[in-house]
């Protein structure tokens, strides 16, 4: 037996793997023979020094911005985009972030897509500055503020230098050149710096977290940052383009139009009441409990809980059926608790999931390991597999699955459902719920009102209404995923008004 083996074979596993890295150490190209902390000088000074980097106390980019809607988009891939053109202010000697950013958001109704919002936040806490005042940010806004003072470009070598647990990890092939790669943690997160083998300039960043935007639900998420567009700026070399991917799929891409570095920092530009900022601060996020507060008997047995997402509570004679399970695991608990709750000793027949939009789908973990009965469009079993596979929890786990690919009747008596697919432009990866006896429908997620009560999109009603005419429903009341009971010939009037 080789020396190595024997030895390693008279350790302790831990001792063991600490030898074999020592005696097999990652490939460091660009960087061989030195220390993780030295390649990390030698990228310092490929952006222009160390001491350069550290008296950049403020930054001043004009940026413009593209993303792609994962999470809105009707018809998944290729997905809509969203574009923003800010002016982001960064304040690293008060730990501060001022964005004033002008978005225009494809899904907005016509005419209406471009809006204006100013966020104001520090790692502790945030606002959104308007015209009536502050009103906290989200926790995803804080969590993105932290990410800019310690990881953007000006930044993270700076961070990774000053982590404790700093190391080379398995050297990476991007672009086509090999990359030397150190890791360390930042804020409870894994972080890999890649640096160029060549330039030694760092061409990426890479984090894994549970993010709390829309991405929340997926769990753990991979993000790489790519930063290219490489600018000599006031002695310093600058990334002006970022890229970032979040599970391997690309997500966003900005561009710096103008960057300035130590401009001036004036306080008004910073003002933000502190008791809203504290708000921000103390935010669930997506872990929102369940309230039946708001409970609507719809008919006897079609109980309907209504809130930002709306839930269905049905009672048949084999038991409850669940019409959405939104959000969050805490959520979704929250409706099966309640179902018990209110039919004591009954099961659980089925769940319905009339979209793949992230709302709708926020719950199917927890739905999976009840072992109940999930009914779901055929077009979104794709994605909800990946979902499920992207967790631990669930992954190989065996489901129930019910795909729809037509109409299909689903219980007896007075509260018998009729799910038909929609199969419309805007709503292909979605089904409608018919209570045949009631006369009643769930138009899944297509009925929202504006403030000045019209319609929402009404490509999404248009295209409801040619479901219900084609499959000769007879409709009085209908209501939605945002949207309370409503009678149906309000809602073609308004749709023939905006025609």
């Amino acid at each position: 037996m080789p020396t190595l083996l024997r030895t390693l074979a008279t350790l302790t596993p831990a001792a063991a793997m600490t030898l074999a890295a020592h005696a097999n150490p990652p490939a460091t190209p660009g960087c061989s023979g030195l220390t993780p902390a030295a390649c990390l000088e030698q990228s310092l000074s490929a952006m222009g020094g160390r001491s350069k980097l550290e008296a950049i106390h403020s930054l001043k980019i004009d940026v413009i911005s593209h993303t792609a809607l994962m999470e809105q988009s009707y018809r998944q891939a290729p997905f809509i985009t969203a574009y923003e053109r800010d002016h982001v202010t960064l304040d690293f000697a008060g730990s501060r972030v001022r964005t004033d950013a002008h978005g225009i958001w494809p899904e907005s109704d016509l005419n209406e897509a471009e809006s204006d919002n100013i966020l104001i936040a520090a790692p502790e806490g945030g606002v959104y500055h308007g015209a009536q005042g502050d009103s906290p940010c989200s926790r995803a806004d804080l969590e993105n503020t932290r990410e800019q003072l310690a990881l953007s470009p000006t930044r993270a070598l700076l961070t990774a230098l000053a982590a404790s647990d700093l190391r080379y990890g398995p050297s990476q092939v991007l672009r086509d050149t090999e990359h030397t790669i150190v890791t360390f943690t930042w804020n409870g997160q894994p972080v890999s710096l890649a640096l160029n083998r060549f330039n030694h300039l760092p061409d990426a960043i890479e984090t894994s977290a549970r993010f709390n935007d829309f991405w929340y639900y997926w769990g753990e998420v991979a993000q790489r940052t790519y930063w290219d567009n490489w600018r000599y700026i006031q002695g310093v070399s600058y990334p002006s383009n970022q890229i970032i991917e979040r599970n391997g799929a690309l997500w966003s891409s900005t561009q710096a139009l103008d960057v300035h570095f130590n401009a001036p920092v004036a306080e008004p530009d910073f003002a933000m009441d502190p008791k809203v900022a504290a708000q921000s601060a103390a935010a669930k996020g997506w872990e929102r409990p369940f309230s039946a507060a708001k409970n609507t008997e719809l008919a006897p047995g079609i109980d309907l809980y209504q809130g930002s997402w709306n839930t269905t509570l049905v009672h048949q004679a084999s038991g409850v059926v669940i019409l959405e399970t939104p959000i969050s695991e805490t959520f979704t608990r929250g409706i099966f608790e309640e179902a018990a709750r209110k039919y004591p000793g009954e099961r659980v027949t089925a769940v319905l999931m009339t979209s793949d939009s992230w709302p709708h789908v926020g719950g199917l973990r927890y739905d999976v390991l009840t072992g109940a009965p999930l009914y779901v469009l055929d077009l979104n079993l794709p994605l909800l597999k990946r979902f499920l596979a992207a967790s631990p929890a669930t992954a190989g786990h065996v489901v129930n699955w019910q795909i729809l690919a037509r109409k299909e009747s689903l219980g007896t008596g007075d509260n018998r459902m009729e799910l038909y697919p929609l199969r419309g432009a805007s709503t292909e990866r979605q089904y409608m719920v018919y209570f045949p006896a009631r006369h009643l429908l769930y138009a899944s997620d297509t009925l929202v009102m504006n403030a000045n009560h019209t319609l929402y999109d009404p490509q999404l009603m248009h295209e409801v209404r040619q479901a219900v005419e084609r499959e000769h429903l007879s409709v009085e009341t209908v209501y939605a995923m945002h949207e309370g009971p409503t009678p149906w010939k309000d809602v073609i009037a308004l749709l023939d008004a905006s025609a």
